[in-house]
């Protein structure tokens, strides 16, 4: 959505993945803004709106995740967003036109939070993130969420931290963002705090909801009623690096876990494997990814973590014009296996870490991770690519 907004994609009909009238065609009929009330597990029903009841043999929920929006006096005026499905990102779209907006601001500091900023700049609005800790994107290490405040600024973007909002105020020249050091003026306000999984219809219905708060699965996508599927953002998925069943909330997971439960239903049975938590995101000029964990979970898991943060080159030397890319590899002292990776810079990030995403999913330790083989062409990398080299003295320190 925020490349719609940003107007990088102009028209919204080209992230629609199956109209209504596709699904048709292959036999399922779909109803739209129908709201469903309950679920009666016992009685193998779906409860409607106006008390219509559908019955099934086998149900899936995927019941997706919900904005999150402080509770706080304002949120409810026309110009604040939350940004979620399509549908939010055409209203957005469409207020910032008919507005006439200039000033932006946005709640939050995740990855969202950076693609906003990007989209919203780049359409001309004067930009300001609002954020209660010291650096944006908090998951990455603070040398990598430095180097995004630094493209934030560097683009024109205002980044005022140490600031938690306590309420939105409407004057004759907008809207007034209130935070617990003063004021922010506005014409559009997005609050991108993250999700949380919508699981009201699910613990209603007496299903087992796991630690992380999202509906308990099985590799199946099974939940606690063998008859009751759930998939996305509403369920959990199991870590294949913690070895805990977590909640992360990506559209490629969901795809993912739709196929599993769809075929297992149609009887031919699969599990899903897996994540390993690879992620990444844009904000203007700089590639910023991570796949695994860091080393504060790597603990909390029973691991023993080491790191080392590398800066190269993301082509050879000989071609290098500046570029600079960071690579940070977390490993497990006892074992020597790679647990986690980070990147950021202006180019070179996602390739290196979709290659370590593979390594992890592979279970591999830095000593094959040191010496394996990697395409090697100027233009992309050194001979000795900072994989290999970050690898390498990661082992070192083991």
């Amino acid at each position: 959505m925020p490349y719609y907004i940003g107007d990088v994609i102009k028209d919204s009909r080209k992230l629609i993945a199956r109209t209504p009238e596709k699904f048709e065609e292959t036999g399922i009929r779909v109803r739209l803004n129908t709201r469903v009330e309950g679920i009666e597990a016992e009685r193998g029903e779906v409860l409607l709106a106006k008390g219509e009841r559908l019955a099934y043999d086998v149900l899936v929920m995927g019941t997706g995740a919900e904005a999150t929006l402080p509770d706080m006096p304002g949120t409810r005026q026309d110009g604040v967003f939350t940004l979620k499905n399509l549908r939010d990102g055409i209203n957005i779209k469409e207020y910032i036109k008919e507005s006439g907006c200039r000033r932006a601001v946005i709640v939050g500091a995740g990855f969202i939070a950076m693609e906003m900023s990007e989209a919203l700049t780049t359409i001309g609005l004067e930009t300001s993130i609002v954020y209660r800790g010291e650096l944006p994107v908090k998951k990455w290490d603070p040398v990598f969420s430095g180097m995004v405040l630094e493209e934030l600024t560097r683009n024109g973007v205002s980044f005022i931290s140490h600031n938690s909002p306590i309420a939105i105020e409407k004057h004759s020249t907008g809207l007034c963002l209130v935070t617990g050091a003063g004021t922010v003026q506005a014409d559009i306000i997005i609050f991108a705090l993250g999700v949380r999984p919508n699981i009201r219809l699910a613990r209603e219905a007496g299903l087992a909801i796991g630690e992380s708060g999202a509906i308990k699965v099985d590799p199946s996508q099974h939940t606690s009623r063998e008859e009751i599927f759930s998939v996305g953002d509403c369920c959990e998925s199991y870590h294949r690096v913690s070895k805990q069943w977590t909640h992360i909330p990506l559209g490629d997971m969901a795809n993912k876990q739709g196929r599993v439960a769809g075929r297992t239903i149609a009887g031919y049975p699969m599990i899903f494997p897996g994540v390993v938590g690879a992620q990444s995101f844009k904000v203007f000029g700089l590639e910023v990814a991570m796949t695994g964990i860091d080393e504060k979970e790597a603990q909390k898991s029973g691991y023993t973590p080491e790191s080392t943060i590398i800066w190269g080159s993301p082509v050879a030397r000989s071609m290098n014009e500046g570029q600079k890319l960071g690579l940070k590899l977390i490993a497990d002292r006892g074992s020597g296996m790679l647990l986690g990776a980070q990147a950021a810079g202006h180019s070179g990030a996602v390739s290196r870490i979709n290659i370590l995403s593979a390594c992890l999913w592979s279970g591999m330790g830095l000593d094959e991770i040191g010496y394996m083989d990697l395409a090697y062409s100027p233009p992309f990398s050194g001979a000795w690519d900072m994989i290999h080299t970050a690898a390498q003295i990661l082992g070192k320190k083991l």
